[in-house]
């Protein structure tokens, strides 16, 4: 029950757009990568830039969905941003790599991850519906909420899937203990009997 309040918590705080852009350090060859387990029909933003003041320091992208189609790849450069709207539930990855001539140096990176409420554009939303003040933030909060129930949703069919892949994995190792039992009883019974027959024709029984 902690771990969902917890989930439900970070939702919350992400859907309203309240996480702050996410710095790191990239260095060496091997590339470094974000993910996020996402529902369909969510649109996802994102933006990036390299934080230093040389204009020659650049970083390669990739963005994937979970079947592995790439949905923003770009190389050697020192911003961009990408957006798409999922087609299918699971896990996207952002991965940032150091081109082969930056090799050896350690670059600041900042990439703005936004999605469902917190990517969409309210100052057109306010615009088209006429709203403003409490009203515009009345219809930012049922926009998360609704995202929270969808994502609540989620989550409980990921559980189910999870609970039926753990029973069915538990039911073919029960199978596979007995089978080996069987497997070894056999083996033994046939080592008895070739002894049996052993020390019989060599007389010692």
């Amino acid at each position: 029950m902690t771990g969902l309040v917890r989930s439900l918590v970070f939702a919350l705080v992400f859907q309203l757009g309240c996480v702050g852009a996410l710095q790191f350090d990239l260095s060496g060859p091997a590339p470094k990568c974000f993910s996020e387990d996402i529902h369909s029909k969510v649109v996802v933003l994102g933006d990036y830039r390299v934080i230093s003041e040389d204009a020659h320091q650049v970083v390669s992208v990739k963005v994937t969905s979970p079947f592995g189609t790439i949905l923003h790849e770009a190389d050697s450069v020192s911003s961009g941003n990408f957006g798409f709207t999922t087609i299918e539930a699971g896990v996207y990855m952002a991965c940032f790599s150091l081109p082969s001539s930056g090799r050896g140096v350690v670059l600041h990176v900042e990439l703005d991850w936004k999605l469902g409420v917190a990517a969409k554009d309210w100052e057109a939303v306010a615009k088209k519906e006429k709203v403003e003040g409490i009203e515009l933030e009345l219809i930012k909060l049922q926009n998360a909420v609704e995202a929270i129930h969808e994502t609540l949703l989620y989550m409980k069919e990921r559980e189910s899937e999870m609970r039926n892949l753990n029973e069915r994995t538990n039911t073919k190792v029960a199978w596979f203990g007995i089978a080996s039992m069987f497997a070894c009883l056999a083996v033994t019974s046939w080592q008895l009997w070739h002894l049996h027959r052993f020390f019989k024709r060599k007389k010692l029984l």
